[in-house]
């Protein structure tokens, strides 16, 4: 018999490649972080001696959830200016409180929230966007929980950097020094199209080349955006980004709720991802984002929560089931975006988009042992025909009991084992004192 590290049996597992198949019975073998085997529970006990051993008869297990959009310190900031357009809860309240709160402690003790708050969601990846990333690859190395930190980019000054040369000059210093964190990437966050100049995003293209990793930026996200770039460019943002040459692969476009067919075309022409935030997008109402005509010709779109001051949560369960329905009502049709699909855009199409699909996403051999295990015997997901439809459309985050990255239990039975809740409780209310 073969010894491993670990031996995962569940009622069911969903491995999302194929999307759509259910395993009944079946059992994950993992061995130093990797999973080795996923094969039914009998041949598993004939093949493999473990030396920990999971049995979960009530649950299913499915790859880490990956949230492909994130501010994820604004946990501090939840609930501070609800109620208000983009642009107004952007100047007049979010960037005043940045420009006073922000800096390394309030960047580690929010993200360190975030990170407990994502992994007790079934979320093992983040996609982030903020200041101070290397006070976050801090909080994320000692969370256990895995990250790609954006490399923020604007064209003014905070607390972080002075202008866009200053921006980029601390990025490359933090993707130096992240170089060999096994579960910390990055990438380029130009923040948006209205806020850093043809300077900038040139640089910014020139740089993601040479260092090979993604740009994460919010792109077409409301109508006063567009209006900007008509003003000052005389193009809108599409259009202007297509000529800086920044549609590739390598792009990482949030939001896009107000797009043309040929901008669709565009996407799908050079390759590049759409980052669906329905949440925020409803909350901020900033529009909606067409994802049934992203994907009829073939653009890769993932599923994003946004940051805590927008949404105001970071749960990706509650983001499919949302980003399920309101594909069916814009599109009048119930086979509109089926459960299998969402789940999909929440694993394996977040990590296409973050570059990271030969590593995680999907529950196959070779690849990370990113792994949740979601407890199905409830009263609200009961009985069960269908368990990818149960985790779509009536499980909750509540319903996660354990969690798995890289190999490493990270939660257990509902139990952070990485991160002290009662310190981070405390934090929190000390934060919250203190900007009140």
């Amino acid at each position: 018999m073969q010894h491993i590290d670990t031996l995962i049996h569940a009622r069911w597992i969903v491995p999302v490649e194929p999307e759509g198949q259910i395993l009944e019975d079946y059992a994950i073998a993992v061995h130093e972080g990797t999973i080795i085997s996923v094969l039914p529970f009998r041949d598993a006990e004939a093949r493999y001696a473990p030396q920990t051993q999971h049995s979960l008869p009530n649950h299913v297990l499915i790859p880490g959830l990956i949230n492909t959009h994130t501010h994820a310190a604004m946990t501090l900031f939840r609930g501070i200016a609800d109620d208000l357009p983009l642009m107004d809860w952007l100047h007049n309240h979010i960037w005043p409180a940045e420009t006073r709160w922000v800096n390394e402690a309030f960047v580690y003790d929010g993200t360190r929230l975030a990170a407990a708050e994502m992994l007790r969601g079934g979320t093992t990846c983040f996609n982030d966007m903020y200041f101070y990333p290397d006070e976050a690859a801090r909080a994320v190395s000692e969370a256990g929980i895995r990250a790609v930190l954006g490399l923020i980019v604007l064209d003014f000054p905070t607390a972080w950097a002075h202008d866009g040369e200053g921006y980029i000059a601390r990025g490359i210093e933090v993707h130096d020094q992240c170089r060999h964190e096994p579960l910390v990437s990055t990438a380029f966050a130009p923040h948006a199209p209205y806020s850093v100049s043809n300077a900038s995003l040139e640089r910014v293209r020139v740089l993601a080349e040479e260092l090979d990793i993604p740009i994460h930026m919010h792109v077409h996200e409301t109508g006063d955006e567009l209006a900007h770039s008509q003003d000052q460019y005389k193009m809108r943002p599409i259009a202007r980004l297509d000529r800086l040459g920044l549609l590739s692969p390598r792009l990482m476009a949030i939001h896009m709720t107000h797009v043309a067919e040929d901008e669709i075309t565009l996407f799908a022409t050079n390759g590049a991802h759409v980052v669906h935030c329905p949440e925020s997008n409803l909350k901020l109402a900033s529009g909606l984002c067409p994802v049934e005509r992203f994907l009829a010709p073939g653009v890769n779109v993932a599923l994003g929560t946004d940051g805590c001051a927008s949404n105001d949560d970071l749960d990706m369960f509650g983001e499919m089931r949302t980003a399920a329905l309101l594909a069916k009502g814009l599109a009048n049709s119930a086979r509109s975006l089926p459960a299998a699909r969402v789940l999909g855009m929440a694993t394996i199409h977040g990590a296409r988009a973050l570059g990271l699909d030969d590593t995680i996403g999907s529950l196959v051999p070779g690849k990370a042992a990113d792994i949740v295990a979601i407890d199905l015997r409830a009263i609200e997901t009961q009985p069960v025909y269908n368990p990818i439809a149960q985790l779509v459309y009536s499980a909750s985050r509540q319903q996660v009991t354990q969690v798995w990255v890289a190999g490493r239990q990270v939660l257990k039975d509902r139990v952070l084992t990485t991160l002290d809740e009662a310190e981070l409780l405390d934090k929190a209310e000390r934060w919250r004192s203190r900007i009140a």
